[in-house]
């Protein structure tokens, strides 16, 4: 038995990089999916941010430790759902939504459960609002959804490869200024590419492109906090290498309203980076 055990455990990958492998596979699957949808806008936007919302009601009802079956979980999922159709009449909508969800949902279950319902709605308006904005909304989005991808990527690579001191060790311990660092100007350098285009770089788009990036790992170290005061590693078993939706999302929770807020304070609403 001992023999059969350390012969498992020799095959299981280990190191910083044992879920390396993993999680490109499941971006390799996914990712494509959502910039087809992204490109596509529209119902097919709709329904890709509807999905998103609905598994983050589940995997939230399931931290609170309600049981499927709950009225109190199908109270969290229809809420969000509710919310989310409601915003394509404007965000006022859906806000208003989220609250009267919230509401119902914090009275009869408690704080906790209800806590689930901005958290994660509040971030999905936003992407749904931007990406149906005329004109530049397809622009808007992609430019959030790359300097995002960009900032998890780079910390990622940096992180391991460099390591160093760690950035919030009472938190997420995994995480090192480095990676941090690295992703900030990774997403800066990204966010240039992409807003000068045709052109060369344009430096104008790095103020936006840092206050994303900012938010967005202050989205995943808040995720992280949540994580570690209910005791587990992972929102979930959504998404294989990454764990749940909260955890892959939670960079977008975060920065996707300070998206939207640029983009209306910018230019009369368009281009968000300037």
């Amino acid at each position: 038995m001992a023999h059969a055990r350390s012969e498992m455990t020799a095959r299981k990958p280990s190191g910083k990089w044992s879920d390396f492998s993993v999680r490109l596979a499941s971006a390799a699957v996914l990712g494509p999916i959502a910039l087809l949808c992204l490109w596509q806008g529209g119902l097919a936007w709709s329904l890709f941010i509807a999905a998103a919302i609905a598994g983050m009601g589940f995997e939230w009802a399931k931290l609170a430790l309600l049981p499927l079956k709950s009225p109190g979980t199908w109270l969290i999922v229809v809420g969000l759902l509710a919310s989310l159709a409601l915003g394509h009449s404007g965000l006022i909508f859906g806000f208003a939504g989220l609250a009267v969800a919230a509401g119902v949902v914090g009275i009869t279950y408690g704080w906790f459960p209800a806590a689930g319902i901005p958290y994660a709605g509040i971030g999905a308006l936003s992407l749904l609002w931007l990406r149906l904005q005329p004109g530049h909304g397809l622009y808007d989005t992609m430019f959030l959804v790359v300097v995002i991808w960009s900032t998890d990527i780079g910390a990622y690579l940096v992180g391991r490869l460099i390591g160093g001191p760690k950035l919030a060790p009472k938190i997420s311990p995994g995480k090192t200024w480095s990676g941090s660092i690295g992703g900030l100007l990774i997403s800066g350098l990204a966010a240039t590419v992409l807003a000068g285009g045709r052109h060369g770089f344009d430096f104008g788009a790095l103020p936006a492109a840092f206050a994303l990036s900012i938010f967005a790992q202050g989205g995943d170290l808040l995720e992280s906090w949540i994580k570690r005061k209910l005791g587990v590693k992972d929102s979930g078993r959504t998404i294989p290498g990454h764990g749940g939706l909260f955890d892959r999302l939670d960079g977008f929770l975060a920065a996707a309203p300070v998206a939207a807020i640029l983009a209306l304070s910018v230019h009369g609403g368009l281009p968000l980076w300037g």
